[in-house]
């Protein structure tokens, strides 16, 4: 008790930080993941080679590479800035959301095979009544498929997320200040590291668990009657 009321204020701002990269990377994915579900399922081979392709790539490619190269590759060697430079943050502010970037892009291959998978649950009549009603494809995917292809993985979807959420203690590779940083210094600063593991791994549970019973609820409540 003594060490978690010691570094207290410290470890609100690592779970902090946790949140805020999980909760804009998610947002991120979401968004790039769906853009490529449509690709894959696309009548135009291109963009379906394209998706494929990405999905291929990114799926098999640790993450902590990926995190590296926009770390190394985009900011050091290609000179790519998402934060402006001159600020006293912007150094911090930079290599976060270059952790936000890579996080969105890695776990975007997810989102999109599980919304893949989701497009592949609905009856096929419902995309031809949508084509017979002149619904271009692009409209036909947006307001017939996807809405019934998210409603039918809203539980697969939630385990993703979970998984990007544990997944954000990988930052630590690029200098984000979140909760591995903060662990690592408690371990080399306290004889403790039962203790210190133990702290962190209870943060972890109090993010995700909720996550997880807030998925399987909304997934229950929104399920698709077959």
């Amino acid at each position: 008790m003594d060490i978690f009321l010691d570094y207290a204020p410290e470890l609100l701002d690592a779970f902090w930080m946790t949140i805020k990269l999980a909760v804009l990377s998610a947002i991120g994915a979401l968004i790039l993941g769906t853009i490529l579900a449509a690709m894959r399922v696309s009548p135009v081979p291109v963009a379906r080679w394209v998706g494929a392709t990405y999905v291929t790539i990114f799926r098999n490619t640790p993450l902590t590479l990926i995190l590296l190269f926009c770390a190394f590759g985009l900011y050091q060697t290609l000179g790519v800035t998402l934060a402006d430079q001159e600020s006293p943050t912007g150094q911090a502010d930079n290599n976060f959301r270059l952790a936000v970037l890579g996080l969105s892009v890695y776990t975007a291959a997810f989102v999109c095979e599980c919304l893949r998978s989701g497009i592949n649950t609905v009856h096929v009549g419902q995309a031809e009544a949508g084509r017979s009603l002149g619904l271009t494809f692009s409209q036909n995917i947006r307001y017939v498929v996807l809405p019934q292809a998210f409603r039918a993985v809203i539980a697969p979807l939630g385990s993703v997320l979970i998984a990007l959420t544990k997944n954000t203690t990988v930052a630590a590779a690029i200098g984000v200040l979140e909760a591995a940083i903060l662990m690592r210094t408690m371990i080399e600063n306290e004889a403790a590291i039962f203790v210190v593991g133990g702290i962190f791994a209870l943060g972890f549970v109090i993010l995700t668990f909720p996550t997880g019973l807030f998925f399987g609820w909304l997934s229950n409540r929104l399920a698709v009657a077959r």
